[in-house]
């Protein structure tokens, strides 16, 4: 590795240039650009790689979750110990989510901690990518979301004592392209489950977003990419495919193609037995396709499930936030999947507290919530996130802000999505343990969350369970076997059909000892 030219180095910070806390000294700070190869930087002679323990930690989104296990994989392949005990790791890798401040400030004191205790540090994801000029972060190594196959050199470098970033966009022939190749090994979180990114960015200027300052516009992957990517997952034991994106619906705008053609190539590779979930998807770019995904949708290999956020009922505050659709068209999504798929499950998110949001608006909110009863709802308050133009408004009251969320928390938890699929039958793919550790989960058609006593030869599998117990995020059920009436019929008619030689046989021999001639 060391003879190798890597172009894409924007910054390299040598150790002399560190103080004793991992801070730059102000009088020996030099980026160098697009100049630097690595046998430049200065080497640690004992430095051996690969010889190290990496603690990975992620945050946010399912794309962030596949970067991680892409990383994993790389570092996996090229030596390196991955571990879950952060004490006993060498090197602290952590990737970011820049969508809520909370997520940011667990990162930030994850940063501290792992400085305080000795450990090197690679940062990753939205927060260094869209706010590389943070002081928190400064001469810290980086890692861009779409550098992440670069992470075995940043670590490398890193644990000899310096610091380099990777920062810029891919292009080929001066066009974006959406990350590095998918065929890269992986480390999976769970090894049933694939997670694919289709496509990265999103083509809305969302007010309150700053994931956009990081993932950028919309790039997606070639179809045949993706495609052969989910191919060899399921050869390689994965029974469930997750497709994610910062906007699904927006896939192919960019390459003159489609969701839908998309997943018309990909539902022909998915064997008997496994699944594909799509993911999330802004209403203004699933309008055009609604039937086609609905009719995708019914496949019987395809989850019944799709995750369209609305963020506010109110068309004043969709406006404000520049999300360029109106409470009619998420209105016209819900209804018209629910008309053509059963059962179809829609889960969706709302943010309380808009700058511009008013009491009336968020009744509105209130009211469609009430309307859909959505299963699944995800409630945020609002946070300003740095340079973006929500954090310039006038900020509505905090108490203002906690009692919208709390209205809408009571109004969710008032009403019970699952109780009509009580001593129902359902096909459940089961794929994970659930959170005592002790039972297994898997998932109806619809993506409903199901709780099973363990058994190993169930993992992986699509079993028939009737449930037994409903709750307000689960259900429960046990395995299905067939019903005392069924099986009685069935060995009734088999002694009636055993019964006949007997009875003809009886027959045949009264007639011989009282003289009859029956035949």
């Amino acid at each position: 590795m060391a003879n190798a030219n890597i172009e894409d180095i924007e910054d390299v910070i040598t150790a002399d240039s560190l103080d004793s806390n991992n801070q730059l000294k102000k009088t020996s700070y030099n980026i160098v650009k697009r100049q630097i190869s690595l046998e430049e930087t200065p080497h640690v002679d004992s430095f051996v790689p690969g010889l190290h323990k990496i603690y990975l930690k992620t945050w946010g989104c399912s794309h962030n979750n596949s970067d991680s296990e892409y990383m994993a994989g790389l570092l996996s392949k090229a030596g390196y110990d991955l571990t879950n005990n952060k004490d006993e790791a060498d090197l602290c890798l952590l990737n970011s989510c820049t969508v809520k401040s909370p997520a940011e400030d667990h990162f930030r004191n994850e940063i501290k901690s792992s400085l305080d205790n000795g450990k090197r540090v690679v940062l990753a994801g939205c927060i260094p990518q869209g706010q590389k000029n943070t002081q928190y972060i400064k001469g810290l190594s980086i890692i861009g979301v779409q550098q992440i196959d670069k992470v075995c050199q940043v670590v490398e470098e890193t644990l000899k004592g310096n610091s380099v970033s990777f920062l810029s966009a891919r292009r080929q022939n001066g066009k974006r392209l959406a990350g590095p190749s998918l065929s890269l090994p992986k480390v999976r979180k769970n090894p049933l489950i694939e997670i694919i990114p289709i496509n990265t960015g999103c083509l809305n200027n969302c007010t309150y977003c700053k994931t956009k300052h990081a993932r950028g516009d919309l790039a997606s992957y070639l179809p045949d990419e993706i495609i052969n990517r989910a191919r060899d997952c399921f050869q390689e034991g994965v029974v469930e495919i997750w497709l994610t994106s910062e906007d699904l619906g927006a896939y192919g705008r960019d390459i003159n193609t489609n969701l839908p053609e998309l997943l018309r190539g990909l539902v022909q590779v998915i064997p008997e037995g496994c699944r594909l979930r799509l993911g999330m998807t802004n209403p203004p770019y699933i309008l055009e396709h609604l039937e086609e995904i609905a009719d995708i949708m019914n496949h019987k290999r395809v989850y019944k499930f799709l995750h369209v956020p609305v963020q506010s009922g109110s068309d004043e505050v969709l406006q404000d936030m520049k999300r360029e659709y109106t409470n009619e068209d998420f209105c016209k999504v819900c209804d018209v999947i629910k008309a053509r798929v059963n059962e179809a499950n829609i889960a969706t998110d709302i943010i309380c507290g808009f700058p511009t949001e008013t009491d009336d608006n968020f009744e509105d909110t209130m009211k469609l919530v009430d309307k859909y009863r959505f299963a699944s709802l995800f409630i945020n308050q609002f946070f300003p996130r740095p340079g973006t133009p929500a954090a310039r408004m006038q900020k509505i009251d905090p108490q203002e802000v906690k009692k919208r969320t709390k209205r809408l928390h009571e109004l969710f938890h008032s009403y019970r999505p699952y109780d009509h699929l009580m001593d129902t039958e359902q096909d459940i793919l089961i794929t994970e343990m659930a959170s005592d550790g002790i039972n297994y989960v898997g998932h109806t058609e619809s993506y409903h969350q199901v709780i099973v006593a363990p058994d190993p030869k169930l993992m992986g599998k699509i079993v028939r369970v009737r449930i037994t117990e409903t709750g307000k995020h689960f259900l429960k059920g046990i395995l299905f076997k067939k019903s005392t009436t069924v099986g009685l019929l069935e060995q009734n008619y088999l002694l009636y059909l055993l019964s006949i030689p007997t009875i003809t046989f009886f027959l045949f021999k009264l007639a011989k000892r009282i003289r009859v001639n029956w035949f």
